[in-house]
């Protein structure tokens, strides 16, 4: 990764241009910096999880959005498709996505769709709604997991930006207990700072006999795993009640070995949750400015500038917030 300097861009028909005042990096973003995410390929600004103010629009007629503040949704979808008319706007078939598809927000400024914008309070902290897009990430995942569990256990493997988000929505969601996994100290020093008080080391902990103290007889009904690599989808399947579901968010690694015949006779529902629609991009965006999701406690900030040094403390494992929140 390079920090170099480009002309300003200028907004066309139907555009803004939007002066970052917040950006996450997200654990994407990591693979596609490690080269392990084929739909990030360089040259890329990156960034698709931000806030900003809109400077410049492309049109006369959107005068009166200058100066608003914004976040954004980064899921283009074209309309038109099967899925798009069916609602699945989210499985388009001809998606794009801002920081993918076309240059994101690791910069000064972004151009953005006028329908990817969303207005929020002047007074909210840039960085609390730069969380919208991780949220509705989170929000979807973990609604579709308790979907057919009232009260559920739920376990949810990775306490960076998503796994934590997804705990803190598993709560608000009526959750009886949830526990989250990881294999950082610190990490899971923090998630129990800011009130996730059941945890468990997954590589210190037999994590079969820390569930059974945490769940008791009633057991896990749900387990969201927010890494997504071989040995964190195993444990799913095998720490899950029969009948429970087991919500893949995590992109670790693309193919992974999996008891199929064990998911087939204990009936245990296996899904994937990429991002989301555009109802649960709101109603993240109404949880943060309700203040009902907050990045206190989790979060740090730093300069997009240094965005390289995050960037290689990440992948060495010393960050132990669970969220990297960029200031350009």
């Amino acid at each position: 990764m390079i920090w170099e300097d480009r002309e300003r861009p200028i907004p066309e028909d139907g555009e803004l241009l939007v002066r970052i005042e917040a950006v996450g990096i997200c654990g994407s973003e990591i693979e596609g910096y490690l080269g392990h995410n084929s739909l990030r390929k360089p040259p890329l600004i990156m960034g698709h999880e931000f806030c900003g103010i809109i400077e410049q629009v492309g049109n006369k007629e959107n005068d009166v959005l200058i100066g608003r503040k914004i976040v954004v949704n980064p899921l283009i979808f074209c309309g038109q498709c099967d899925r798009c008319r069916q609602g699945s706007t989210q499985l388009c078939e001809s998606r794009k996505i801002i920081g993918i598809h076309m240059p994101g927000a690791f910069a000064r400024w972004a151009i953005v769709p006028v329908a990817a914008a969303i207005e929020v309070p002047e007074s909210m902290n840039s960085f609390r709604a730069a969380l919208a897009e991780p949220l509705a990430c989170s929000l979807r995942a973990t609604r579709r997991a308790m979907d057919r569990h009232a009260f559920a256990n739920v376990v949810v493997i990775g306490a960076g930006g998503i796994g934590l988000l997804c705990a803190k929505i598993a709560k608000l969601l009526g959750a009886s207990k949830v526990m989250i996994v990881d294999t950082n100290p610190e990490r899971l020093k923090m998630c129990r700072a800011i009130g996730m008080e059941e945890t468990a080391n997954a590589r210190e902990d037999n994590l079969e006999e820390r569930t059974k103290q945490t769940f008791g007889s009633k057991g896990i009904d749900v387990v969201i795993d927010a890494a997504g690599f071989q040995t964190t989808r195993e444990s799913a399947i095998k720490l899950l009640n029969p009948g429970g579901t087991f919500m893949n968010i995590g992109l670790g690694i693309e193919e992974t070995v999996l008891p199929i015949n064990y998911l087939i006779r204990h009936e245990i529902e296996l899904l994937g949750s990429f991002c989301y629609s555009r109802q649960d991009f709101q109603d993240a965006v109404d949880l943060l400015v309700a203040g009902r999701i907050t990045e206190t406690g989790w979060t740090e900030i730093r300069s997009l500038a240094d965005g390289y040094e995050a960037f290689a403390q990440l992948v060495a494992g010393k960050v132990t917030n669970g969220k990297i929140l960029m200031k350009p």
